[in-house]
């Protein structure tokens, strides 16, 4: 009888009319990464050498913190990023004067350089898969998509 019960759940599980909804996203989401990660690669980064030194271009710096939730990353992943951006002579870090305990993830002149180069040519890139939507769509997705954010606490 539980063998019954269980697969009846799994079925009924599996019908709940979320899941098209949540596979579409995925499935979206999927299909930009390998997009993306692929011309961010011809650029000689890593997507997320590319998310840091974007979230960094417009800032003077930025701490830790801040910089693993606009990147979506862990702190610790984070550290791991940081540290081969700064062999590559893009990221330097530096103690901020009003708290001495925390570090700032700031653009060298060359990391500067290759934010200016390489951003534009990735929203280039980017722009062609976008060119068969009209801005009515975009506010339309933008909205649906907050939507859904806002579901997860």
């Amino acid at each position: 009888m539980t063998t019954i019960n269980t697969k009846q759940s799994i079925e009924t599980a599996a019908s709940e009319a979320f899941y098209p909804t949540l596979s579409a996203l995925v499935s979206a989401y999927h299909a930009y990464r390998t997009y993306s990660d692929a011309h961010v690669r011809q650029l000689g980064l890593t997507s997320s050498q590319f998310d840091v030194i974007c979230a960094l271009g417009n800032a003077s710096g930025m701490n830790f913190n801040k910089l693993a939730q606009k990147t979506l990353t862990t702190k610790g992943e984070l550290t791991g990023i940081v540290d081969r951006l700064e062999k590559k002579g893009l990221v330097r870090r530096e103690v901020p004067p009003n708290d001495r305990r925390s570090f700032l993830a700031v653009l060298t002149p060359e990391g500067k350089r290759i934010f200016e180069e390489v951003f534009p040519a990735h929203t280039e890139y980017l722009k062609e898969c976008f060119a068969t939507l009209d801005i009515h769509e975009f506010e339309e997705i933008r909205i649906a998509i907050e939507k859904l954010r806002k579901l997860f606490p």
